[in-house]
């Protein structure tokens, strides 16, 4: 492997948006265990028929890799294990408000915008450390696992890499400070390669798994 790393060291997030649940049922079968969604409505209407057929023994772990609207909170609380779009302090809050009621810890990663683009959201990167100073001082119902980031789309993966490499500094940074993450969501089904050298340990893959929708 390029990378040099274990396989074990990346977790593989399927994403299954916009597919059918047919699709994740047949992937629950072959052995995929995380599946990721934008939406919460969608996910959730997906998780109560995968519960209804599987078993403990191969239970599905659900991540909410897009925007979180603020009035989707505490829908997004009660279907997902992970939301990996934590992107202010009022975000933050409201969703610790709601895990805290739910008598659940919730997993969370900060994304960052690191790229121009209108059409991508994130916390600036200068506004990172006091975010992730902020969640860590909540009541315990919110466990900061990492970071999370998307690149503008290059049709070359080397162009991705300097994004997946920053993201790698901040959160070496944060290490510094104290905040010590172990989760780095990045990369995609172009570009997962070059993250995974890059340090992912979470790559949120589609289309090379189920096809173009």
């Amino acid at each position: 492997m390029r990378a040099d790393r274990a396989p074990s060291s990346v977790r593989l997030v399927a994403v299954t948006k916009h597919f059918p649940v047919s699709a994740v049922s047949e992937a629950v079968g072959l052995g995929l265990r995380v599946f990721g969604e934008s939406y919460v409505g969608e996910a959730a209407a997906k998780r109560e028929t995968i519960l209804r057929e599987t078993t403990p023994s191969s239970s599905v772990s659900w991540h909410l890799i897009g925007h979180l609207q603020r009035n989707k909170v505490k829908k997004a609380v009660a279907v997902f294990d992970c939301i990996h779009s934590i992107d202010s302090i009022a975000l933050a809050g409201e969703v610790d408000a709601h895990a805290a009621r739910a008598g659940k810890i919730q997993d969370v990663l900060i994304q960052v915008k690191l790229s121009e683009e209108d059409t991508k959201t994130g916390i600036e990167e200068d506004g990172v450390l006091a975010l992730a100073e902020r969640i860590t001082s909540f009541n315990k119902n919110l466990n900061l696992i990492g970071l999370m980031a998307m690149p503008p789309f290059f049709e070359d993966p080397e162009q991705s890499r300097p994004y997946f490499r920053r993201l790698k500094d901040i959160r070496d940074t944060l290490t510094g400070r104290g905040i010590a993450l172990t989760e780095l969501s990045m990369g995609m089904s172009n570009d997962f390669e070059t993250a995974v050298e890059e340090g992912a340990t979470m790559v949120r893959i589609g289309s090379e798994i189920f096809g173009e929708r």
